[in-house]
């Protein structure tokens, strides 16, 4: 009955919502100072619950990994994670469920978050209801038959693109929409640069209340991220877990009547 419900609410509210498509993008500043977006942007997150960057009075770290496919670097970015005892959030796809369940259990193992980054990794917004609906529950459902634990709150949209639509959707569904306020190319695994470029890329960038995305596909980023960690606390930063700003800011996924 609940999902009856919840899918005459998606269809019956979602023509009210515009569905212009539009390309995450935050602006960099110089001196580690926290980058800004559109203000349209901001506007929508702050309307559907969804947040890009955390409190930049504070020196905290939100640490994200997409992860559509493995490379075999994911087992060293944990071995470090847990040497260090930082938390991370692994955004992860239908694919990813599919053929790295090993992985998948060793992260909540650890105390890791496993996110919604949707089943086929599509533009969710330039997909229509139903496709959005499939595409998140069919994740979830995934997640759970694998892990035996159905909760699952945050959801990275695939290709960073979102509209009102999507987000308002996928708030109704209930989740939380995570962007990022950091990033580089780190995704292109025949152009990696060594662990050098991607310190150098990190700590140029860094910022309080940081939102990172990071790519485990990248052997830049598993070789570069023991000495990323050590050093950023050395500078007074703190390591923190979605769930931390979540419950700093009361968010809380929407359930629908």
């Amino acid at each position: 009955m609940t999902a009856i419900l919840l899918t005459t609410a998606i269809a019956t509210t979602a023509h009210a919502y515009s569905t212009q498509v539009h390309h995450w993008n935050f602006k960099p500043k110089e001196n580690n100072e926290p980058p800004s977006t559109e203000p349209h942007y901001e506007a929508l997150l702050e309307k559907y619950g969804g947040f890009y960057i955390g409190d930049t009075s504070k020196k905290e770290i939100y640490l994200t990994f997409d992860n559509g496919y493995e490379n075999g670097y994911t087992k060293k970015v944990l071995d470090v994670l847990k040497e260090k005892e930082v938390p991370a959030t692994f955004f992860v796809t239908g694919h990813y469920l599919n053929t790295e369940r090993e992985l998948i259990q060793r992260m909540l193992k650890e105390g890791h978050i496993v996110g919604n980054h949707s089943y086929h990794h599509p533009s969710l917004p330039e997909v229509d209801d139903a496709r959005v609906k499939r595409e998140l529950e069919n994740l979830k459902d995934l997640y759970t038959e694998v892990t035996g634990d159905s909760r699952m709150q945050y959801l990275r949209p695939p290709r960073g693109t979102f509209s009102e639509r999507s987000l308002a959707l996928s708030q109704q569904l209930g989740y939380t929409n995570v962007f990022w306020s950091f990033a580089y190319v780190d995704w292109e695994v025949n152009r990696q640069k060594g662990w050098k470029y991607a310190y150098d890329s990190i700590m140029r960038r860094i910022h309080p209340g940081a939102i990172m995305l990071l790519h485990s596909v990248s052997s830049d980023n598993a070789e570069a991220l023991p000495k990323v960690i050590d050093d950023l606390r050395a500078q007074g930063y703190e390591f923190k877990s979605l769930d931390d700003h979540a419950s700093q800011n009361q968010v809380t996924p929407f359930k629908a009547d």
